[in-house]
């Protein structure tokens, strides 16, 4: 019998989507496409509910598809910087002050005076609550960027998306994917020195419980890294084949010049003033860095075992991150105000219908990507053992017999 950590979207996902195995397993990249359509979309607007809504159908995507893997455990790693985030930023706006005028003052603190030279800069003074409710709506926006990364993090496996890679930027994956797996393998490893230091009775929480596990889980990723390297090392990493120089040149000027459209291009489309030239820079940039990825294709002298195919599933689960972030650009565009509400006056923001209906599009992926099940699914939770308390000490010399 199979198992799976979230019932209810099991069972919802079993009628349209079939049990994940390898031949039907979901492209990885289309996993990142779609997070990261979740990500424009969050920092296109200041609506904490808009925003909140996206971080929920994150979530329950995360919850209905993800496997038990190492890295599939850093969502909830990515919520908590969230968390940290926002709080930082009302640190901030509490010390440093906000840019945004308020009448509503909250408190006063001794504010330091400072020379000349930093005019424009204080430090305390008062702190007004148009200026926190700034500042919280700007915190929100950065971490429901993070939490949609973190989402890509724990659904897409790194080793798959380094295998689909083109061979011109194999060696630049193997240093992203080795960075990406770091933050999973950390928490891995934190988990299971805290639960042996709990089974040796000694402290796991607090300052020295984080004193005493922090060296053990150094050493750990020493060893990683050390062995990664011998690995790469034996498999000739690093080794490609003599191309001509011009091709090498082109190579080169395309990918990067290509890159560069490509970024200059998706910052016009997430801002106001750059809407004219964004699209047609951005499609300027990807065909120029394609072509440059095909030629350097050729200096690659490695090859693919069993290559994930890019399927309907894929193309869905894509699509639908690009049309949420399509729709919430467009929405944007339209109406500033709903997605990026004031502040001065006090006003409780409002859920808009059209973007709210356009960040439910995100659901998609847990209704039709395949389904894991088996060693793949996440375990459900361990029932805890009742606990027994032991005979007392005996009193008597019949009770010893």
């Amino acid at each position: 019998m199979t198992h799976h950590g979230s019932s209810a979207p099991g069972r919802i996902g079993r009628r349209l989507a079939p049990e994940a195995h390898r031949s039907n397993a979901l492209h990885p990249g289309a996993w990142w496409v779609w997070a990261l359509g979740l990500g424009a979309a969050a920092s296109r607007t200041t609506n904490p509910l808009l925003i909140g809504l996206l971080i929920g159908v994150a979530g329950y995507v995360v919850a209905a598809r993800r496997t038990s893997a190492p890295w599939a455990t850093s969502y909830g790693a990515f919520v908590k910087l969230g968390l940290v985030v926002i709080g930082i930023r009302l640190v901030f706006a509490v010390v440093l002050g906000s840019p945004v005028p308020g009448t509503h003052t909250v408190v006063t603190l001794p504010e330091v005076p400072l020379p000349d030279w930093a005019r424009g800069v204080r430090i305390g003074g008062r702190v007004t609550a148009e200026g926190l409710l700034f500042a919280l709506y700007d915190g929100i926006r950065l971490a429901g960027l993070l939490i949609c990364v973190g989402a890509a993090n724990a659904l897409a496996s790194p080793s798959r998306l380094l295998k689909s890679l083109p061979g011109a930027l194999y060696e630049a994956g193997v240093a992203v994917v080795v960075a990406m797996t770091f933050a999973p393998n950390l928490i891995a490893d934190v988990r299971r020195l805290r639960a042996a230091r709990r089974l040796r009775g000694r402290p796991d929480r607090g300052m020295r419980g984080l004193l005493q596990v922090g060296l053990p889980v150094l050493e750990g990723a020493l060893e990683r890294s050390v062995a990664l390297a011998a690995a790469m090392d034996a498999r000739g990493f690093g080794r490609s084949a003599a191309v001509p120089r011009r091709v090498r040149v082109a190579t080169a000027v395309l990918t990067l010049g290509g890159l560069m459209g490509v970024c200059v291009g998706t910052y016009g489309l997430l801002t106001a003033e750059g809407a004219s030239y964004g699209l047609p820079v951005l499609a300027c940039g990807l065909l120029a860095a394609l072509v440059g990825l095909r030629l350097g294709g050729r200096r690659a002298v490695r090859t693919r075992y069993r290559p994930d195919r890019w399927g309907v599933r894929a193309w869905l689960v894509a699509g639908s991150g690009l049309a949420v972030a399509g729709l919430t650009v467009w929405a944007a565009a339209s109406d500033a105000a709903a997605l990026n509400p004031g502040v001065v006056p006090l006003v409780a923001p409002a859920l808009p219908l059209w973007p709210a209906a356009a960040a439910l599009i995100g659901l998609l992926p847990g209704l039709v990507a395949p389904v894991p099940t088996g060693e793949q699914a996440p375990a459900p939770p361990r029932a805890k053992p009742p606990v027994q308390l032991r005979n007392p000490s005996p009193t008597s010399p019949e009770e010893t017999s």
